[in-house]
Parts: structure tokens; C-alpha cells; sequence
């Protein structure tokens, strides 16, 4: 590709090249490797195309809602609010990173990667009947840029220009053409109607019914206990292929629960019909019911091919507390994640080592010389163990006694000048040390007071303060925590969105990923290198340099992991025989044209919902 464009930049200048080689495509992919699907796919392979239409979905959610902006920093949106926009393109749930035209038929990238094009589909309109068109597209850039949750200024942040070139076309023009990632980046850009923003304030959330272009819309709301959407039957999108299968529910609807327990008995009770199930302890003992014996009530495991990530109890760098790396070191060793796996858990979970768990980008061993060569320039600027040693968690017996990691772990808190005082462990300035650990889901407390226990062996008070979903929201927005849970989760393709994880840049937004503060300008140009890698094995080897790193750094207590979705649902419910590789694939399932479900559903939508009052 370098040589062909070498040869017609000296015929016909830059920019004449870029122009010449462009040409328009139905699909995006990272490195212009051929897509999965031809030009003329009828629909995905994981889809029923023949799917009924029709009957009502009910799902349950947590906690409340207060919002149905989700593009904003500000409230608690409703669950599933994205079904009512489209987006410039859709991305295969069957391959790493593809994209395929959704309200752009037609994707056009500059073979210098330095600007991509959008063709509009002339059809395509939003609810109220007006087409959308080129100045809704640079509209919902400028604004989620400029107003929008802090995420959006980082993913767009190397786009220098948004353009209407006419209304069936939009131009976006990048700062730089090492940022591969970028084109398919902007084809997730939610469509906004500027006609119907133009008389309303973007950065306040309300409840107000907003206006969309996608095949549901929300149809009734009542404040923080339930949402309605009702599938658009004359969706401008319905007979596209890469919707052909989708959406098939006439209604979705979410009743939120307070407490998950409930929520639990409540789906059992035939008062919902699908369960995603986080608990092993439930998934292991909770479903011993009549219902899932004869087979009405289905539990199923589908693979999750997606790295897991990671999920970790979070340090606050913001702290003066845990800026010292032994300190984080030390109090990574009190979590005996093999007693907790084995007494909690029924053994279900494997721990967490990699923050890109579960695929190649994970780093494993020594470095090889490709991870050198990126690692190398930073000698002396992270610890030497990245360069020498492999990075393990701590393993215990499983027997509940840890007493070789609290010796330990006392050592390294002596280093970092801590020390015992009338039975209390106070840091290197003389204060009491007390930890307060943020949290809004009650299921987590049984698995912080065993490391509340450690902890207290030590001296050190761990507070365990329960909070609501809206106040808890608030105050990891307002970076006013200790610890928290954290979950930092990845793609097959990760790249711009590592910028809202761990740069510096993102670590002062309210809002923002970076909920740990951390600004190590290391890892600020590790996550650069790794979006602007320029082929898949570069950006693995990027991806294991930037684990490493990370790993050492003692970020976060690493948890556990499971490579399925564990789901529980009524056998009302349908869905296709082959699942998407990196998704659930709700929007895919639907309902049994000749099945009734667990309970009367006009019944159950007019009566309260357990456990919302």
C-alpha cells in the first residue's frame, strides 16, 4: 500500500492520491482486512431472520433512574435508553472490530487514514418523520464534544473537523493518520435530531420523552421505578441486513428493584422473564425451584468470547493513603481469594491476573524482544519486576489462614514508614489508617468483611459504607471514595477508549474512566503507542507492554472472572441456535408466538413491582 501511494502522490500530488484510492464500502474493518460479510449479505449468522414479531420482554434492573439523556455527565439514565438512537454503522457481534453501514450506507476512508466519509441513506428519518441528514450527524459530534460525558471528548479527540459536505455526506478530518481505530470510532456515533435539541438545554437530564431514530422508542416512564419502549413499527431500518433478525419484542419493558435479592425471588415468581446472573452462590443454590426442574424456568450458559478485563477493588491515587506502591502492594496480599472462591463462590471464578483477561493481549511470562523494544525506553521509570519478572497474584492455601501474606504485607507497610500504635496501624504520618470502601451492591459485603477481617488483623479499619445507586454514582463521579469495585472492561480491538481508563488526562474529569487518578506519563504514552500500532501484532504487543505496566503498578486488588454468561429465562422466550461470539445477543431472542408466559403480563404491568416502593 506505501508503495502504490508513493507512486501516485509523484503523479498527482497528496491529495489527489488520497482521493483516487478512496473508494466508497459497506463495511469498516481496523487494518482494511477483507470483513467477514460481502456487500450483498442478506443478514448476520447469528440471527434467526425469520424471527417472530411480537409480545412484551420484561427485564428487571437496579437501583433507579433519573435521566433519559445518556449522553451526559449529569443523572442516572434509564437502562437500554440507546435502543432509541442510530448510530453511522453497527458492529459485527461475530468479529473482533467490523462495522457495517447503518444510517451511512456507504463508509469512505482515505487510504492515508486521514479523513473517513459517511453516505447517508436518503431513507433514513427519525420518529417524528424528518430525514436525517448530514447536519444532525456534525451536530451530534459538536455536541457531544463539547456538552457531552467527558468519554466522548477522549474517543474524538483526534478529529480535527466535522463537515457537511452536502446532506447526504459528512466528512470528518483527522489531526493525525496514525489513529487506525478512529474511522470506526465515529461510525458508533449516535445520531442526534438538531431540529429537536434546538429548543432544549443538552446538559440538563430530565424525563422528558426524547426524540430517536432506532426500532424502539420509549413509550411511558414512571421516575426511577419503570421504562417502556415500544418497538417503531415502521423503524425507516426494519428490512436492512444488519437488522434483519433483530428487534423483535413489541415491548420491552424494565422494572427496577432495590435490592437484587428481591429482584431474584421476583423472577422466579414469573414477574420477569430474563436474568443475567452475577452471583455464583445463586447460580450455584438459588435456582433449586420447581419451575427450572420442568424446564419452564431455563438456566444457560452461553461462551462469552470477549476479554473479560478487568475487575478489581479500586485505590483511589487521589489519596494520600495509597500513593505509596508498597502500600497497594501490601494490602493486594490481605485478599485470600482462593478461601473467598471456595467458600463463597463454589468454586466458580478463576482470578483475574491481566487487565485484558481471556485473550492474546493478556501478558503472560517474560517479556519477549517485541515487548522489550517497547518497554526498554522506559527503564528506570517503572519497576524493574516488569522487566524481569512475571507478574502472579498472591495464592494461599484456601483454608482462611493468611499468615504468611500478613507478615508480609507488614513488612512493605514498615517500608512505606506505616507502623503499629496502641494496637492501631497508623501511616508515615502518624494518623490512624481508615479505609472506607464505597459500595451500592449489597452482595459485595459478603466478600469485604473476610478482607475487613485481614485487615483489622493488621490494625487497619476497613469501613464498609453502603450507599444508593444515585448517591454512589455522584460521588465516583466526584472522586469522593477510597475504594470502590471498578470494572475496566475490553474489546478484542482496545484503542481509544484506553485513553479514558488510565491517562492522565482523563484522570481530573468528573466522570471520567479513570476512577483510580492515576498520571504516569509512561502509561500515557504506552496507551498512544498502542492506538496509533499499525498492525494486529503490533498492537498485541503493545496491548501485553501496557498490561504489564499496569499490572506492577498495583492499581487495583485484581478479582475474579468467568468465560460465560450465565442466564436465566423463561421458556417463553426464544432465541437463535447460534449465539454472537462477543454478545448475549438479547436483541436477537423473542417471543414463542404459541407460549404463554409465567404470569399475566397486563396483570403484572399494572400492579407495583416488588421491591420498588
Amino acid at each position: 500500500m506505501k508503495s502504490v501511494h508513493a507512486l501516485l502522490v509523484q503523479a498527482s500530488g497528496l491529495l489527489f492520491a488520497g482521493l483516487a484510492c478512496a473508494a466508497p464500502q459497506h463495511a469498516l474493518t481496523l487494518y482494511n482486512e477483507p470483513p467477514k460479510y460481502p456487500a450483498d449479505f442478506q443478514h448476520f449468522d447469528y440471527v434467526n431472520p425469520d424471527a417472530p414479531k411480537g409480545g412484551i420482554f420484561r427485564q428487571a434492573g437496579f437501583g433507579g433512574f433519573d435521566s433519559l439523556n445518556p449522553f451526559i455527565g449529569k443523572g442516572v439514565p434509564a437502562d437500554d435508553i440507546g435502543m432509541i438512537y442510530d448510530t453511522l454503522a453497527k458492529q459485527g457481534l461475530d468479529e473482533p472490530f467490523t462495522e457495517y453501514g447503518l444510517v451511512a450506507g456507504q463508509i469512505e476512508k482515505a487510504p492515508d487514514n486521514s479523513w473517513v466519509r459517511f453516505y447517508l441513506r436518503p431513507e433514513a428519518r427519525f420518529h417524528d418523520g424528518h430525514p436525517i441528514r448530514a447536519e444532525d450527524v456534525v451536530f451530534s459530534f459538536e455536541t457531544l464534544t463539547r456538552d457531552g460525558a467527558p468519554l466522548y471528548r477522549g474517543y474524538y479527540s483526534d478529529v480535527a473537523e466535522a463537515i457537511a459536505e452536502d446532506p447526504l455526506k459528512v466528512l470528518f478530518k483527522f489531526k493525525h493518520n496514525n489513529n487506525r481505530e478512529l474511522p470506526l470510532i465515529l461510525g458508533q456515533l449516535p445520531v442526534l435530531p438538531k431540529h429537536w435539541w434546538a429548543s432544549r438545554d443538552f446538559n440538563k437530564g430530565n424525563l422528558e420523552l426524547p426524540l430517536g431514530s432506532g426500532p424502539y422508542k420509549v413509550s411511558e416512564v414512571k421516575a426511577g421505578r419503570s421504562v417502556r419502549y415500544e418497538r417503531v413499527k415502521d423503524y425507516w431500518g426494519k428490512d436492512l441486513p444488519v437488522n434483519r433478525g433483530f428487534y423483535n419484542f413489541d415491548v420491552m419493558t424494565t422494572d427496577y428493584y432495590r435490592d437484587n435479592t428481591v429482584a431474584l425471588e421476583a423472577l422466579k415468581a414469573g414477574q420477569f422473564d430474563y436474568w443475567l446472573e452475577m452471583a455464583a452462590k445463586n447460580w450455584a443454590n438459588a435456582y433449586n425451584i420447581p419451575a427450572v426442574t420442568e424446564g419452564r424456568l431455563i438456566k444457560e450458559q452461553i461462551p462469552n468470547g470477549n476479554p473479560t478485563g478487568m475487575q478489581g477493588f479500586v485505590f483511589n491515587l487521589r489519596r494520600p493513603v495509597f500513593q505509596d506502591l508498597r502500600v497497594r502492594q501490601a494490602l493486594t496480599l490481605l485478599l485470600d481469594f482462593e478461601w473467598t472462591n471456595k467458600q463463597l463462590f463454589n468454586g466458580a471464578y478463576a482470578r483475574t491476573r491481566s487487565y485484558f483477561e481471556n485473550s492474546e493481549m493478556a501478558a503472560s511470562g517474560l517479556p519477549d524482544a517485541e515487548q522489550l523494544a517497547i518497554l526498554d525506553p522506559f527503564r528506570g521509570k517503572v519497576p524493574e519486576q516488569v522487566f524481569s519478572e512475571a507478574f502472579q497474584n498472591p495464592v494461599t492455601d484456601g483454608s482462611g489462614m493468611i499468615r504468611a501474606q500478613q507478615r508480609k504485607a507488614y513488612q512493605l507497610l514498615q517500608e512505606a514508614g506505616w507502623r503499629i500504635v496502641d494496637d492501631k496501624m497508623v501511616d508515615a504520618t502518624g494518623k490512624p489508617v481508615t479505609i472506607e470502601f464505597l459500595l451500592a451492591q449489597t452482595e459485595f459485603e459478603r466478600v469485604l468483611l473476610p478482607f475487613k477481617r485481614n485487615l483489622s488483623d493488621l490494625g487497619i479499619d476497613l469501613v464498609i459504607r453502603r450507599v444508593d445507586v444515585s448517591q454512589y454514582i455522584n460521588r465516583v463521579r466526584s472522586r469522593d471514595f477510597d475504594m470502590i469495585v471498578g470494572s475496566f472492561p475490553q474489546s478484542n480491538s482496545p484503542g481509544n477508549e484506553q485513553r479514558e481508563f488510565w491517562m492522565a488526562a482523563a484522570a481530573d474529569k468528573p466522570g471520567s474512566r479513570n476512577s483510580m487518578g492515576l498520571k504516569d506519563p509512561v502509561v500515557d504514552q504506552l496507551v498512544e503507542q498502542l492506538i496509533n500500532a499499525d498492525s494486529r501484532q503490533s498492537l498485541v504487543a503493545h496491548a501485553r507492554a501496557l498490561d504489564r505496566v499496569l499490572q506492577w503498578g498495583y492499581y487495583v486488588i485484581p478479582n475474579w472472572h468467568i468465560k460465560t454468561w450465565r442466564v436465566a429465562y423463561w421458556n417463553h422466550i426464544g432465541h437463535p441456535a447460534i449465539s454472537p461470539k462477543y454478545d448475549i445477543g438479547i436483541t436477537t431472542w423473542w417471543i414463542k408466538p404459541d407460549a404463554k408466559p409465567a404470569v399475566e403480563i397486563e396483570t403484572k404491568l399494572q400492579a407495583d413491582p416488588a421491591g420498588t416502593e
